[in-house]
């Protein structure tokens, strides 16, 4: 039997809902939001006027609400963005009380069983008793829940998030840290290589930066990950890459985590998109961590 381990999340959650949660909340991101289902998840961004992200999220629906799951600081600035207009329409914006609760595990069929959670074939997500189960990838599974759940005790629940957050890292999901808010256009985080932007949409915030930097080919970067051996998390996110003999500034961690055991720290990095993969980078103010590049889980290539 594989083993579980659960943790509770360090993200939190937007809710919306009212008559026109549909129509507000498609005019703000840049997903289709008439392609969510209540089986499904879909990854949205929520842009400024300029197309600078102030969040990347996990979208889904549950009992007439939308939800949206981003980082701290990511929640924080879309919600005072979202709330801005919301007066004009019928839509109520709220940060939403329910838990969020990772689960790692090679397999899941023990627990899901034991949940009473059924995923259909192709299904990302799914209602049970006590809330929301989204299937993020093979090995991972978010649960949105009530005060009433509780976790089965074979499960091994860990004191912090940094093993679900490495994972997520290392699956090239974006998130921005608080100095990442507002810095990077969509495509400059790989949004659209997870299916995150809609180039058929109707208008939203941001839409023409995004398609001028699909059609007109201006965007110059995407996001890397990165990993090295480190004490602990970076206070002091510049990386630097070597020229010649000298160092120069690369980018900034714009997502990191620490894994105690291996002491590998992992990150997320906006970069050139033409970078040598094979150069390595460490952290300006501390030289002794160098990261290496690793592959991406996914195609930047246009479709």
């Amino acid at each position: 039997m594989s083993i579980v381990h659960a943790c509770a999340l360090s993200h939190q959650l937007i809710s919306l809902s009212g008559a026109d949660k549909l129509s507000y909340l498609h005019g703000q991101i840049t997903q289709d939001i008439n392609k969510l289902t209540n089986n499904n998840y879909l990854w949205a961004g929520h842009c400024s006027a300029k197309g600078k992200l102030w969040g990347v999220f996990k979208l889904f629906s549950h009992q007439d609400h939308y939800y949206l799951i981003g980082s701290k600081a990511e929640v924080e600035c879309s919600l005072a963005e979202l709330k801005k207009y919301a007066v004009f329409a019928k839509v109520d914006i709220n940060v939403a009380p329910q838990r969020l609760i990772g689960l790692i595990s090679d397999d899941f069929t023990e627990l899901l069983t034991q949940l009473n959670i059924e995923f259909a074939a192709q299904d990302t997500a799914c209602d049970f008793s006590h809330g929301k189960a989204l299937k993020l990838t093979g090995n991972r599974l978010l649960l949105m829940v009530d005060e009433q759940f509780n976790l089965p005790d074979n499960v091994v629940t860990l004191e912090n998030d940094m093993l679900w957050q490495q994972a997520a890292i290392l699956a090239g999901e974006p998130q921005l840290n608080e100095q990442a808010i507002g810095e990077y256009v969509p495509q400059m985080v790989n949004l659209q290589a997870i299916g995150g932007i809609s180039f058929k949409k109707g208008c939203y915030a941001g839409q023409e930066t995004v398609a001028r930097m699909k059609y007109l080919g201006k965007n110059k970067r995407a996001m890397y990950i990165v990993s090295g051996q480190s004490d602990g998390l970076l206070t002091e996110l510049d990386l630097e890459r070597q020229l010649g003999e000298n160092w120069r500034r690369a980018g900034k961690l714009i997502s990191q985590s620490f894994n105690e055991q291996s002491k590998t720290l992992t990150g997320l990095v906006v970069l050139p998109n033409d970078t040598d993969v094979t150069q390595v980078l460490r952290a300006k103010h501390t030289p002794s961590v160098e990261l290496n590049i690793l592959p991406l889980p996914y195609s930047l290539e246009d479709e």
